[in-house]
């Protein structure tokens, strides 16, 4: 598993409909360590769960961290449980933080696309980029106004802020429409993190319009179906340790490389949260997760091994 912290539950405190933060403080006082915006923390539940959210709170911040979580209709356990069994003063284990949606702090402009509870990372990017005095506008999403977290906040930041609420509205955002009003620009990062049907939309606006840089964040992941030319068994060679393992048809490389005493960092098992994420020192891996970008999957340097599989015979893993 990952780095672990021991931390307290600090405070609990109402945001919006069906969402609450969380503030955590360092059990033994002190700092936690630094984090940059985009990251995210996982929790280690009291149901034993483990699940991972982003941080909200001022990155230049050391003695709290904070996150968000909107209580799922369709919760697998995690945000019920956050919701109904954390209380103030209960210590809880969390994960050192780690971040697969970076910001680019020189960037000439960033436009930040927010969907519901997906506000979390693009409010401590929106407060990095004020601190340091740069460009940049967001667009944020929400079926209505009372569901909408942290609405004063944002609009207290004085950034072009544009607010669509279905309710209000009369029905969902014209995503590509708004993404258009501005033209291709190497300069311009476009980032977006929201439900799936949104990040969808996000990146095919994106392409179509000609926006290059645009970056994505996703809560859960989506299931990735093998490729054509994935293998169904395949030999893996953990170079560090000197072992060569043949993974079977009904078993993940994270399963095999741990059967074998092999120390991995992992937490999701899902391919979203990036904790897995291994060098690959030679072959073709089969990417299956919802972390790496088409150009990072192309280059072929790492792959998340709770998900990916193998299109060459053997892949060569630095660990």
């Amino acid at each position: 598993m990952s780095t672990t912290l021991q931390a307290y539950v600090h405070a609990l405190t109402f945001e919006a409909l069906e969402t609450i933060s969380v503030e955590l403080r360092p059990q033994r006082g002190g700092d936690f360590p630094a984090f940059t915006p985009g990251s995210h923390i996982d929790l280690n539940l009291p149901n034993g769960l483990v699940r991972n959210y982003s941080l909200c709170n001022n990155s230049e911040e050391r003695q709290r961290y904070v996150v968000a979580v909107l209580l799922d209709r369709n919760s697998r356990g995690g945000s019920r449980c956050v919701h109904e069994s954390l209380k103030v003063g209960m210590p809880i284990t969390i994960a050192a933080p780690r971040n697969n949606f970076a910001l680019r702090e020189d960037a000439a402009h960033s436009v930040l696309v927010a969907g519901g509870i997906g506000i979390t990372p693009l409010l401590c990017m929106a407060r990095r980029l004020k601190q340091l005095g740069r460009s940049f506008e967001m667009l944020y999403f929400a079926r209505e106004r009372r569901s909408a977290a942290f609405l004063a906040e944002l609009q207290a930041l004085g950034m072009p802020l544009h607010l669509h609420f279905d309710k209000e509205a009369g029905g969902p955002p014209d995503l590509r429409a708004l993404l258009a009003r501005r033209a291709p620009d190497a300069g311009t990062h476009h980032y977006a993190c929201g439900p799936a049907p949104m990040l969808d939309a996000f990146e095919k606006a994106c392409e179509n319009l000609g926006h290059a840089n645009h970056h994505i964040e996703r809560f859960a992941a989506v299931e990735v179906a093998a490729s054509d030319e994935a293998l169904v068994s395949f030999a893996v060679e953990a170079r560090r340790s000197g072992k060569i393992l043949q993974v079977s048809a009904d078993k993940s490389i994270l399963d095999t490389l741990l059967d074998a005493g092999i120390e991995v960092d992992y937490s999701c098992c899902e391919g979203v949260c990036g904790t897995c994420e291994t060098k690959v020192l030679e072959g073709i891996p089969d990417h299956r997760d919802s972390v790496l970008s088409a150009k990072e999957r192309a280059a072929n340097q790492s792959m998340m091994v709770c998900v990916g599989g193998s299109r060459s015979k053997t892949l060569v893993l630095d660990i």
